[in-house]
């Protein structure tokens, strides 16, 4: 049998995330009853699952373009550093990014992905 990009999705959201299916669900579902769904098989499914690109990769990507639109994305980024850790990001590439976006996004978005990063880090060392 041939799995779906929902099921592949949902195979690697849970690896990557787990809980956030449940979670969208739980806070959107009354209103969008196809959202969470929608985005394990769209943003897991099809785009974190394609082969061309290493999985790293995509979230370096993904936490670049987060940082570049700024402090509104603090929630996304933060759950994507902590994707792009399990994805065998280190600490360092991901500083690194998100300073290479002070260019792109200015001084101050850099900034605030770099306090969601240590936020992030912080929580791995007290879960180490």
């Amino acid at each position: 049998m041939t799995e779906t990009t929902t099921e592949r999705g949902r195979a690697l959201s849970e690896r990557l995330n787990p809980g956030m299916e449940r979670a969208l669900n739980e806070r959107y579902g009354h209103l969008l009853p196809d959202m969470a769904e929608g985005v394990v098989d769209f943003a897991y499914g099809r785009q974190y699952a394609q082969p061309g690109l290493p999985l790293r990769d995509r979230y370096l990507a993904t936490i670049a373009a987060l940082t570049a639109l700024g402090g509104q994305t603090r929630p996304q980024l933060k759950v994507n550093i902590e994707g792009g850790r399990k994805a065998g990001l280190s600490q360092e590439e991901i500083a690194e990014v998100i300073w290479q976006m002070a260019l792109y996004g200015g001084f101050p978005s850099a900034i605030n992905a770099l306090n969601a990063a240590l936020e992030v880090f912080e929580g791995e060392s007290e879960v180490n």
